[in-house]
């Protein structure tokens, strides 16, 4: 005789850590200053800079869920070669990356710093500032208000940085936590795990109206980043959205525009298909996922993955 009554499943509650909680919980275990203590320790010290993430209990069921919870002292665990996490995005605003790169000024060794933020899907540039120097607290104003510019909700974004100190500060984890925003980082010494922000900024120092003398002041830096995002966003044609421009393709008008090229292409085999000789047209489907990073499972699957361009 079998038991008919229903079994209690799984329960879930409303003041369960979300999947951004953990996240941050793991980039702070695993910082330099961080990564050789326990939860006990760790907890008190960022409570001394002002910082809550989680209570002592919670940092060790998420490094325990995650495998971390064993070696934390000077003597580690023999790790192994970590490839990145794969991110995809479908549609604007759910992968962003961001950087910082040197702007020249007319002083000696001194740079202006360019903070820029770039959504993968669409390629767009989401937001940007400049300031005199590299700073967490620079880093979380800029996310703040572009997560308030495009309406970001609550665990729908992720956010792709480096490793630097601007990209991990206190200020910068804690502000992404009052978000809702998922961290993710490159690996450490991986020039390559952050593709998008620096293909972005290649076109920048590359473009034939980069100025080819330093910056006057930081206003005229300014000015020119402004100039340059507008552009950017309205008149470049991205390779890696089928040359269309990120507004156009955030904006969701990509497809439309595609459409219009295809009957365009189709109209010209058509009227010469001996020019042809059988061969399809050019491909204008707009690109339907953007890979960060995508696994090697990924890259064979899709016919088409879309990279940095």
């Amino acid at each position: 005789m079998h038991d008919k009554r229903q079994q209690p499943g799984k329960r879930t509650y409303s003041h369960a850590l979300t999947k951004a909680e953990k996240a941050l919980i793991i980039t702070t275990c695993n910082q330099p200053e961080y990564r050789h203590l326990p939860p006990s320790q760790i907890v008190p010290k960022l409570a001394d800079k002002g910082i809550y993430i989680a209570s002592e209990s919670s940092f060790y069921r998420v490094l325990k869920e995650y495998n971390q919870l064993a070696h934390r002292g000077k003597a580690q665990a023999p790790r192994k070669v970590v490839k990145p996490t794969a991110w995809v995005a479908q549609a604007p605003n759910q992968v962003w990356t961001w950087d910082i790169t040197y702007l020249k000024s007319t002083v000696k060794g001194q740079f202006y710093r360019l903070y820029m933020i770039v959504d993968i899907y669409s390629r767009l540039i989401v937001g940007w500032e400049v300031h005199l120097e590299e700073s967490a607290k620079h880093a979380a104003q800029l996310i703040r208000r572009a997560c308030v510019k495009h309406n970001v909700q609550r665990e729908t974004l992720v956010l792709h940085s480096d490793n630097g100190s601007p990209m991990k500060g206190a200020t910068m984890l804690a502000t992404l936590q009052q978000l809702g925003v998922m961290p993710s980082f490159s690996r450490p010494a991986t020039s390559n795990d952050n593709p998008y922000s620096e293909s972005l900024f290649k076109t920048l120092k590359y473009m034939p109206h980069y100025p080819n003398k330093p910056f006057a002041d930081i206003t005229e830096a300014r000015q020119w980043a402004q100039d340059f995002t507008t552009w950017y966003n309205t008149q470049h044609c991205h390779s890696g959205i089928r040359y269309v421009t990120p507004q156009a393709r955030h904006q969701g008008q990509d497809r439309e525009i595609l459409a219009k090229r295809a009957q365009v292409y189709e109209a010209a085999k058509q009227a010469k298909s001996e020019r042809w000789k059988g061969r399809t047209t050019r491909n204008w489907e707009p690109v339907a996922e953007v890979y960060l990073n995508p696994s090697e499972n990924q890259l064979t699957q899709r016919q088409t993955v879309n990279l940095a361009a």
